[in-house]
């Protein structure tokens, strides 16, 4: 008997053991939870969940500090960049002469601006990203697949942006330390990373991370320095490779080579809105920033087609000059700053010229990296769990896909995969169809913006079980005819039979945007989804459990949550008890 309850108490206190320990591991799991929530606002009138986070909400009025020349900056970092300067590559490639090259350039440009400015009159009018957007197109549960196929094409291509910005960082370091550039690789060359560009990615990166912790309000000033810098760089180098080579060079007086002088145009306009199509895509997640109507839209109009153009013109010229100079078509500007120098044998003035144009480049691909992928990629991040994950936290999520992505293999050797990420852009078109046709045409701006954060079927944006067929019909009518085209691209493939089918390809962003876009609203005029004209500001559930049925906001949230009004001052949105409006007061 005592050894049965010796037993029996030794088992009883392994139990209790066990029963302790859990204990303990499910407090220290919930504390690293707590621990783990991004952090919110003092008295904050939202909470995190599922659906809502400080980043996610409409921006409110102390929040909107974008101006005019704010907006400028941005184009000035979106237009004017490597990109922008090496499009001329893509053009020529058509067939096109550089002097149809830039009349392309100047007319895509002008295109991308009036595009941007549809894509973006959600931000301006009811300050909500493109993320919180998707809900109303997709579904509550629907809107994650634009989501995460937007920040899979984010994350990748903010690898190779990144690849490209240590390489700038390593000719700035060669500039200074001249044996820098020919330092021992001690990497495996079928790594296909050299041991000094490996050194400037690092250093690159950790340029890159603290402007994440710059939330975007604060950003006009770094693009506003990048700008100058890129530009001085620009301007540098036209002159250098006009001077020395008396002129434009040969190159540029070439004539088109194109059987078909207006497909080539028609071609090179498209290759120009699919290259910037995703930060067009991506314009309501800056524009919800402006401090007053239409602030966003001049710059959009204006700004947009010249910094691309001149940019793009600049990037033809030199390009041409420098092959008459030193008989090789180098169209990165990184790569040729760095012949350059080899030219000159690092002569004291060739490495002065030299460090400031890679200050120039190192600068733009920080900006270019923050406008086109930190902000959006990581607005994308936390669509996917508020809770836990914000902008800047998403940042650094991307950062680190795009280093485990090893972009320096794949710009070396993976032309079929780069071809894929490319391809993307079919879903890019797509996407800015369903989301121009839903709400210009479907719901005319009018949006239940407290909906859009409720996951339930509560919501007009609920749909089936949290998803919108009809998107779904819309994204595959706008994607399929231009998926034989893309197969034929990624696997070289030049069968006369499928002639056709590449050429819609070429002209992926017309085809893929049109398509989409009146298969969208013909679906919703065939069968109309519930609560088209509802609208209804963002009253968040702390409010509404305390009992709050109105809310105060300045005069330029009324219509549609944040819409305009001609009131001065401040007003009273009054709600029904199902949330849509019921009337404005004035107050003050």
């Amino acid at each position: 008997m005592p050894i049965e309850k010796k037993k029996s108490s030794t088992k009883s206190n392994a139990t209790s053991c066990r029963m302790k320990m859990k204990k303990n591991l499910s407090i220290r799991w919930e504390s690293l939870k707590r621990a783990a929530v991004v952090p919110i606002d003092e008295n904050a009138h939202y909470e995190n969940g599922t659906w809502c986070n400080r980043d996610l909400i409409p921006i409110p009025p102390e929040r909107r500090t974008w101006g005019i020349w704010g907006y400028f900056g941005y184009w000035t970092v979106s237009g004017s960049c490597i990109f922008a300067w090496t499009i001329g590559s893509t053009l020529l490639a058509f067939g096109l002469s550089p002097q149809q090259a830039i009349a392309c350039v100047v007319v895509g440009g002008i295109l991308t601006g009036l595009l941007a400015v549809a894509c973006g009159w959600m931000g301006e009018r009811q300050q909500i990203g493109f993320t919180v957007a998707s809900r109303f197109s997709w579904g509550m549960r629907g809107s994650y697949f634009p989501v995460l196929l937007r920040a899979f094409v984010g994350s990748m291509w903010f690898g190779m942006q990144s690849f490209w910005g240590g390489q700038a960082t390593r000719v700035l370091i060669g500039a200074i330390i001249p044996g820098f550039a020919h330092m021992k690789n001690y990497f495996a060359e079928s790594s296909h990373l050299t041991t000094n560009d490996f050194i400037g990615v690092v250093i690159w990166y950790a340029a890159f991370i603290p402007l994440c912790l710059i939330p975007p309000e604060r950003l006009q000033k770094p693009f506003a320095i990048s700008f100058v810098l890129f530009a001085s760089s620009c301007i540098g180098m036209l002159i250098w490779g006009v001077e020395n080579a008396h002129g434009p060079g040969s190159m540029f007086h070439k004539p088109a080579s194109t059987p078909s002088v207006t497909w080539g145009m028609l071609y090179g306009i498209s290759a120009i809105l699919g290259a910037w199509g995703a930060g067009t895509l991506a314009q309501s997640d800056w524009t919800r920033y402006a401090n007053r109507p239409l602030a966003p839209t001049l710059s959009q109009l204006v700004a947009a087609p010249v910094t691309i153009a001149v940019t793009a013109i600049v990037g033809i010229i030199v390009t041409s000059a420098a092959n008459d100079l030193l008989g090789e078509i180098m169209w990165n500007p990184i790569y040729l700053i760095a012949a350059i120098q080899e030219e000159y044998e690092s002569s004291a003035r060739a490495r002065v010229g030299v460090f400031f144009a890679s200050v120039g480049m190192v600068a733009t691909q920080l900006a270019i990296s923050v406008v086109l992928n930190s902000i959006s990629t990581g607005m994308d991040m936390a669509g996917l769990c508020p809770k836990y994950i914000n902008i800047v936290r998403g940042s650094y999520i991307m950062a680190f896909i795009g280093f485990c992505s090893q972009p320096w293999q794949l710009l070396a050797t993976a032309t079929k995969f780069l071809s894929v990420v490319s391809g993307f852009g079919i879903f890019m078109a797509s996407l800015t169809g369903i989301m121009l046709a839903d709400y210009h045409v479907i719901r005319r701006h009018k949006l239940k913006i407290d909906d859009l954060y409720t996951g339930d079927p509560g919501s007009i944006y609920w749909y089936w079980h949290g998803f919108n067929w009809r998107a779904v019909v819309a994204f595959v009518s706008g994607v399929w005819p231009l998926f034989p085209g893309l197969i034929a691209s990624i696997n070289n493939i030049t069968h006369p039979g499928l002639a056709n089918w590449i050429k819609l390809f070429n002209l992926t962003f017309f085809v893929g945007l049109a398509v989409s876009f009146a298969s969208m609203a013909t679906v919703c005029y065939i069968w109309p989804p519930r609560g088209l004209g509802e609208e209804a500001p963002f009253i968040s559930h702390m409010q509404r459990a305390d009992g709050v049925d109105s809310v105060l906001v300045g005069r330029e949230d009324i219509a549609a949550g944040q819409g305009r009004s001609g009131l001065d001052g401040v007003v009273r949105v009054d709600l029904k008890d199902d949330g849509a409006l019921r009337g404005v007061e004035r107050v003050v």
